[in-house]
Order: C-alpha cells, then sequence, then structure tokens
C-alpha cells in the first residue's frame, strides 16, 4: 500500500513506525514545515508550502490530529491514528472530551480503575500516541482515550463509553468556526449504539446539543441520580463515597470532573473505598493549577495548560485569596468578555502579555476592571519578579493565561518549565 504520513511532529513519528513496520507498505513523509535530521534512511518525502495538496497518488493519507481533513488534497483514504486504534482494539474505550479538564478526567478514571485492580492505557491527547501501545492491549483491559477535536475531526466509531466535559469556545484560529468545533466534537457520540454509555455536562448547553445526538444510556452530571457533591461530600445518588478533600488536586471545578469519572467507571467498579482511593492517588498533571513554591506566604501556581479564557476563570475561582495572574499570550480566537466580568468580581491584579493583551484589556476595561497593566519587552525572570511585587501576603500568583503560547514560548509546556524555574531563582 502507498501510504503518506501528513505531519512529522510526535504523532506522525508514531505513525510512521507503526505502517512502516509492515515490509509491504511504501511510506512518504509528507510536511508543510522543513523536517529535521531525524527521518528515517532512505525514506521519500514531500515538504513545502502545499506539500498536504499534492497527495493524488496515495491509497492512504493518515493526517496528524492536528492537520485539518479539508486541506488534504487527495483520491485516496483520509485516516489517522485514532480511527486506526478504535477499528483494531480489542478493548473498552473509554473517550473523554470537552475543551477543558479532559486530562484531568482521563486521569481520575484511569486511577480509579487502576486501584479497582484493572490493567489501564491511558493513551491520546494526554501526550501518549495510542499506536505505540496498540500491540500490547488485551481484550480484559481499559484504555482511557483524551480525545481533542482535532482527534474526533473524522473518527469513524465512536467509544463505548463517552464523557463530554465542559465546552467554549476553542480552536478557532483551526477550525473554521464554532459549528465546525462542535460537529468535530459531536464524533464522540454519532457511532454509539444503545448499549454504549455518555456522560455528559448538564449545565453546558453545548455539551447537552451533542449529547441530544446519542443513542446511548445517557448520565448528566453532576445529578443527585448520580454522581453529584452534597455538604462537602461525593455521593453516587445516596451512596456516599468519600469527602471532596478526598480528592487529590484543587480547584472546585475538579469537583465535576470527578463527578463525571465517577459516572463514567460507576458500572465497572461501585466499590467506594475503591473510587476514594483513586481520588486520593492522583496528585494533579503538570502545569494544571500545580503549586510551584511558596515564598514570603505566596502560593505560586503553575496553569500554563489554561489556554482559553473559561481556564482561567476557572483557575480564579479556585481560590478566594487575594491573587494575581498572568495573563495572554498568541490568538485562538478567543472571547474574554466573560473573563473581564470574572476579573471585576475578584479580588485580583492582572499582568497582561502577548498579542492578546490589549483585547484582554479591552474586555476588562468594558467590565470596570481597571487593577491591570500591560507588560511589554519582558522575560519570564521579570515577569515573575513583576507578580511577587504585586502579590498580598496570603495570596497566589497563578500563570493561567487564556491564550496559547506560540510567539512568546515554544508551547504551554515551555512556559510553565520558565515560570518553575524563574521562581527557583527567587
Amino acid at each position: 500500500m502507498k501510504i503518506a504520513i501528513a505531519g512529522y511532529g510526535l504523532e506522525g513519528k508514531s505513525n510512521y513506525q507503526y505502517w512502516s513496520s509492515n515490509l509491504e507498505n511504501k511510506i512518504t513523509i509528507v510536511d508543510e514545515k522543513p523536517l529535521g535530521n531525524d527521518l528515517p534512511q532512505s525514506v521519500f518525502k514531500i515538504t513545502g508550502e502545499n506539500a498536504f495538496e499534492q497527495l493524488q497518488d496515495f491509497d492512504l493519507v493518515v493526517r496528524t490530529a492536528g492537520l485539518a481533513p479539508r486541506k488534504i488534497k487527495t483520491n485516496g483514504k483520509i485516516w489517522s491514528s485514532t480511527n486506526e486504534f478504535f477499528a483494531k482494539c480489542p478493548a473498552k474505550i473509554i473517550g473523554v472530551t470537552g475543551s477543558k479538564g479532559k486530562g484531568t478526567t482521563t486521569s481520575l478514571i484511569a486511577s480509579i480503575l487502576e486501584k479497582a485492580g484493572k490493567k489501564v492505557w491511558l493513551v491520546g491527547n494526554i501526550g501518549v500516541p495510542a499506536l505505540d501501545v496498540l500491540c500490547d492491549v488485551k481484550s480484559d483491559d481499559f484504555v482511557v482515550y483524551e480525545l481533542s477535536s482535532f482527534q474526533l475531526w473524522d473518527l469513524e466509531k465512536s467509544p463505548n463509553i463517552a464523557v463530554i466535559l465542559f465546552i467554549e469556545q476553542e480552536h478557532l484560529d483551526v477550525h473554521v468556526d464554532m459549528a465546525d468545533y462542535i460537529g468535530a466534537k459531536s464524533n464522540i457520540v454519532k457511532h454509539q449504539i444503545a448499549d454504549d454509555l455518555l456522560v455528559f455536562n448538564n449545565s453546558n448547553e453545548f455539551a447537552k446539543s451533542i449529547a441530544d445526538l446519542s443513542v446511548a444510556i445517557k448520565i448528566g452530571y453532576p445529578d443527585k441520580k448520580s454522581a453529584h457533591v452534597s455538604k462537602g461530600l461525593f455521593y453516587y445518588n445516596e451512596q456516599k463515597i468519600c469527602p471532596v478533600d478526598s480528592l487529590g488536586i484543587v480547584g472546585k471545578f475538579n469537583h465535576d470532573n470527578a463527578c463525571a469519572a465517577i459516572d463514567a467507571i460507576w458500572d465497572i467498579t461501585s466499590d467506594v473505598s475503591v473510587i476514594e482511593q483513586g481520588l486520593t492517588s492522583f496528585k494533579g498533571l503538570p502545569h494544571r493549577l500545580e503549586l510551584v513554591r511558596e515564598i514570603d506566604g505566596v502560593k505560586y501556581y503553575d496553569d500554563s495548560i489554561a489556554t482559553i479564557p473559561g481556564a482561567a476563570i476557572a483557575a480564579l475561582r479556585a481560590f478566594d485569596e487575594p491573587k494575581v495572574i498572568i495573563l495572554g499570550g498568541s490568538a485562538k480566537g478567543s472571547d474574554f468578555t466573560d473573563l473581564g466580568r470574572e476579573l471585576a468580581v475578584q479580588d485580583v491584579r492582572a499582568i497582561l502579555i502577548g498579542s492578546e493583551a490589549q483585547a484582554i484589556a479591552g474586555a476588562c476595561e468594558r467590565a470596570g476592571f481597571l487593577d491591570f497593566e500591560i507588560m511589554n519587552n519582558f522575560n519570564m525572570n521579570n515577569l515573575v519578579k513583576k507578580a511577587q511585587a504585586l502579590s498580598k501576603p496570603g495570596g497566589v500568583v497563578l500563570l493561567s493565561p487564556a491564550c496559547a503560547s506560540f510567539g512568546l514560548f515554544k508551547n504551554y509546556v515551555d512556559r510553565g518549565d520558565q515560570f518553575s524555574e524563574s521562581l527557583r531563582l527567587l
């Protein structure tokens, strides 16, 4: 088979390894960006502008997640590692999508199932290419798959258990519009059958609209008939599980993520001691409201994963203490109106950076929030020192930018790492 590997980043390299293992396949690596020196020997390649429009003679074009199918011109089949995994995986798949909370919720699900003695594979957008583990997955294992809209764009098979978290504007720098974004997300339920399960955020109109498309058994969360919080305790229906303080991560929004996780696994294990162990043992993912350091009574949190306004709002609401928040970066098509309104009702001072600083400033001014300043020509060291100077004893400093990082940093990981390193130098 003649196969084009379209996009050669982390996932593209995994795709190459998977399809090149069949020596009968003839592989060509395709990318609009220049390729590095780590290419396999003697491999065919197509590079440069419009490279993805030159794929007419391939039987199969395997796109990397962030490459929109509409950008590929071919008379062959457009495919993806996600489609391949779903087609070949022998185990039950629990798929999680949403605009925020995906990594945390998938990790909570995996943590609970592992405490229940299950073999669990945590893959997808969380950073582990699914095809790297496919050959090791057994039929009685469980796969927990974090699914971005990019992975869902052309998905041809839905997970047995689907979880839809809070959805808001996201990736509008890549998707044509919000309808395209929601349409991609909808594929998580499009191919479900009546015996499948759908867990969805019943307070979010986008999640509810997608749930309406599913024929599966549906559980909206939080709900008193299933997982919910009451008087400081997690419950499932009337079954008490554990105190919310058992959850090993901060933020009230994570109570919802925990409820979604509990709903997803309840039919697999309803042992409340196991569920409590799973909730307690998960201590959070890097760059997600991660406590980096406490200096002179001020706690500094790395929430660099917060690349949309809703995530920054959730971070602000996670703390009652006085706050300093670092906001800004590169554009993703976000509307900062609600963020400005949230800042106006918080005890917070804001530092604005990057190409979106002016847009955030405008939203702040419209909301009547003026306790902000824009920093230009900065580096992370003086940015952190500015935040330290603005902080109050007993308060918190949040790197929760509400924007992408590109142009200032390599990615959100680099941004968070630089923040942490600068704190260690204080």
